[in-house]
C-alpha cells in the first residue's frame, strides 16, 4: 500500500539525505514500537520483530529542508540487531519471503475473505468510518495485505497479520477477525478506532 510521509524532524531529514546520496531503489524500514515512544532514539525501549520495507517512489524537497515522500510497501523483514549511536535507528535485518502457503487452503481462505470483506466495510461506513479500498484483488498474497491495511483494528492485531508466515495463514486470521469486528460494529453504538495505548506517538 502507498504510504505518504511528511518529513520535518532532523533525524528523518538526515535519513532522506542519506537515501538521496545512495543508489536506487531507495528503501528504508518501517517497524512498530512495542514499548516506548517515538520522541527520539532513546525513547524507544523495544521494537516488534517484523517490519516492512518502504520503497521511495517520489521525493519533494521544500525550501526550508522539509521533505514530502510517497512510499510503498515492498517486502517484510525480521529485525536481527540494532545499531546504537546513530541519529535514526539503523540495524541488521533479514528479508522474509512472501509465501503462498498451502495453495488449496489459500484459495478457500481468499474466497471467504472476499465474501465477508464488503460486509465489514459496510458496517464501518454505518458507523461513519470511510475506508478507501481499491479493486479487491483475486491473488491471495495481495488480497491478504490489502485487507490487513484496510482493517480498523489495534496495532497488536495489525502486527499479528504482518507476522503471519504465509498468505494462507494471514487470510485465515483475517477471516476470523473480519467476522469478529463486523459483529462488534453491528452491535455497538460507538465509532471504532485503534487502541491508542498501542499506537506510537509520531511528530511526523
Amino acid at each position: 500500500m502507498l504510504l505518504p510521509l511528511q518529513i520535518f524532524e532532523e533525524r528523518y531529514r538526515q535519513l532522506v539525505r542519506d537515501l538521496l546520496a545512495g543508489p536506487e531503489p531507495r528503501q528504508f524500514g518501517v517497524i512498530a514500537i512495542r514499548k516506548g515512544r517515538e520522541t527520539g532514539v532513546d525513547g524507544i525501549s523495544a521494537l516488534h520483530e517484523i517490519g516492512c520495507v518502504a520503497e521511495v517512489r517520489q521525493i519533494r524537497e521544500h525550501e526550508d529542508g522539509r521533505y514530502d515522500l510517497i512510499t510503498a510497501g515492498a517486502a517484510r523483514f525480521r529485525l536481527l540487531a540494532l545499531e546504537t549511536g546513530v541519529p535514526y535507528l539503523q540495524g541488521e535485518a533479514e528479508m522474509l519471503p512472501e509465501e503462498l502457503g498451502d495453495e488449496a487452503a489459500a484459495g478457500l481462505a481468499a474466497r471467504a475473505v472476499r465474501a465477508v470483506f464488503p460486509g465489514y466495510l459496510d458496517a464501518l461506513s454505518q458507523r461513519g468510518v470511510q475506508v478507501s479500498v481499491p479493486d479487491v484483488p483475486q491473488e491471495p498474497v495481495l488480497l491478504s495485505y490489502l485487507v490487513a491495511a484496510a482493517m480498523v483494528v489495534d496495532l497488536p492485531d495489525k502486527q499479528g497479520l504482518l507476522a503471519e508466515s504465509d498468505a494462507a495463514a494471514r487470510l485465515a486470521a483475517e477471516r476470523a477477525m473480519l467476522a469478529r469486528e463486523t459483529t462488534m460494529l453491528r452491535s455497538l453504538s460507538s465509532t471504532p478506532a485503534p487502541d491508542l495505548r498501542y499506537s506510537p506517538y509520531s511528530s511526523n
